[in-house]
Formats: C-alpha cells, structure tokens, sequence
C-alpha cells in the first residue's frame, strides 16, 4: 500500500486545543468505504446493460497488453469488446488495442498507482459501451494497490510471466487472494529461465485455495483458447 493514493492507512493529523493533543484521521478506511459505494454503482450499472467487466491486474512488463492485444482478436465475431486502459502516463498501450480494431479509452493516473471505481465510471461514460459488451480493465502494472480497489468487475484476473519470479504469489499474497483466475504467461520462454510452475501455482493457491490457472503465451498462442473459454463462462 502506498502514501501517494491514500491506502496505505495514511493518517491526518491536526493539532488540538491542549498541549501534545492531537486528532487522527484515518483515510484508509474512508477512501475504501467511497470507492466501494462507486464500485457498487459500476456493477449495478453493468449488469443492467449485460456487459462483463474483466479486471486485469500484474506487475509491469507481465506482457499483459500483448495478451489484451492476442485476446481481442480472438473475440472478434463473437462479441463487442472495449478497453479502458489504466496507466501512469502515454496513451501507447491504447494506441496498441485500437490498431486491432477495438474501441479503447486511456485513463492517466499521474502518480497514482491503480484505476479506482470512480475514474471507471467516468471512463465508461465517455467510452459508451453496447449492451452485452465484454469490457477489459487493464489496470496500472502494480501488485499491491490495485487488488484493493474494487471497480465493479465481474471478475479478477491476474496475470504474471515466467520472467518474473516463482514466488510472487508469497510476497504479494492480496493480490493473489482476490484472483479468479492466474493466468501465467510467457510460457513460451520456461527453456531459458528459472521458473517453477507447479510450485507458483501451488503458492498462488495458499493465497486462494482452488483457483484456476491457465498457461498461456501471448506470442506463440498456447492457451488461449482456454483462456477465451473461461471469459465465456462469464456470461
């Protein structure tokens, strides 16, 4: 959690009227309590209109809008899909989707460090997606801040790559605990690195027991077909 966006229990303190008296505010709580009443308002609103809200979330450099990109293309013919890209600066991974042919909006956080249920909201209204829409929430690359703030999403994704190391679901066990599904990508490059997947798999299930795990390579096409399957079971 991080003092720039306020989650990390940031606390304001004002000084009093007696000598050393202080009044302490905690923002966490306050800030989670509004995001989560926008986030309600997101889903409602999605679910009246039949659009499916896919949260994706990882650390940077996951290869997580190459699989955006892969994805996408996928789905064409099969349904409407949008994009609201999240990130800190640049619109060059919005830039990325619409090359596909996929409406796609940018949503600059500046110094913060995830999308919130708010700057969703505003997104959407601006982006005006058609009823029945597969929506895809690329969040900012972060592994803390993000599984904090839900958005309305029908479901979470987390996605992170051979590259990186096999016990990132021990050191960052929230994010992993808020997954419905792990996808685990670059597959492609296991000859060349040192990654266990069994074991990432098996840590990633003490964060939430059960949770499903798809092997995927957005460069070679190893499982996307599964991972499309499973965005279809999201109705």
């Amino acid at each position: 959690m991080c003092a720039t966006c306020g989650c990390g229990g940031t606390r304001v303190t004002e000084p009093g009227h007696g000598h050393g008296h202080t009044h302490t505010v905690d923002l966490e709580a306050d800030l989670l309590a509004a995001n989560d009443l926008l986030a309600a308002r997101n889903r409602a609103a999605f679910a009246e209109q039949g659009i499916v809200a896919v949260n994706l979330m990882s650390s940077p450099g996951s290869g997580k809008t190459t699989l955006l990109e892969r994805t996408v293309r996928e789905l064409v013919g099969v349904r409407p899909v949008v994009v609201l890209e999240g990130d800190q600066e640049t619109v060059l991974d919005t830039e990325r989707i619409t090359a596909t042919g996929v409406r796609a909006l940018q949503i600059n956080t500046g110094a913060g460090c995830h999308l919130d249920a708010d700057m969703v909201a505003t997104g959407l209204r601006e982006l005006a997606p058609e009823p029945g829409a597969l929506l895809f929430v690329e969040n900012v690359g972060n592994l803390v801040c993000p599984a904090l703030f839900d958005l309305g999403e029908r479901a979470r994704v987390v996605i992170m790559s051979v590259t990186e190391g096999t016990d990132k679901p021990l050191k960052y066990p929230h994010m992993f605990r808020t997954a419905d599904l792990l996808l685990v990508n670059k597959v492609d490059l296991l000859p060349y690195v040192d990654f266990d997947v069994a074991r990432c798999v098996e840590y990633a299930r003490r964060a939430r027991p059960g949770v499903p795990v798809v092997e995927v390579s957005a460069t070679r096409g190893d499982g996307m077909a599964e991972w499309v399957a499973w965005l279809r079971t999201l109705g």
